[in-house]
């Protein structure tokens, strides 16, 4: 298996570097104000997708770490422990519309 991992890496690498050989094109970005940059067009994209990467690392632990404290602020209430004989017993909702028993 590890070694169908590593052929799989290699293919991967060998495909990507491909690409960056058959996109060495030079691109000139043009900003606001007539601000360009001339630079190849494997760079621009490989920017591009660590920028992609960052933002979406960023969201996730954003993510991770409110969740992180809101478990850390429940389980400062001081809530007694269910135990999972009672927890099989309790309905899982409440409402008009749901029955008690399933």
């Amino acid at each position: 298996m590890r070694a169908l991992i590593w052929v799989f890496r290699l293919f991967l690498f060998l495909l990507l570097f491909g690409f960056a050989v058959k996109n060495d094109d030079v691109v000139v970005l043009r900003f606001f104000f007539g601000a360009q940059w001339q630079m190849p067009l494997v760079l621009v994209i490989l920017v591009f997708v660590v920028v992609g990467v960052l933002i979406g690392v960023t969201a996730t632990v954003a993510t991770v770490y409110r969740q992180h404290r809101e478990i850390v602020y429940l389980r400062g209430q001081g809530g007694t422990p269910v135990s999972p004989e009672a927890r099989s017993q309790t309905p899982l909702a409440h409402g008009p519309d749901i029955p008690e028993t399933y």
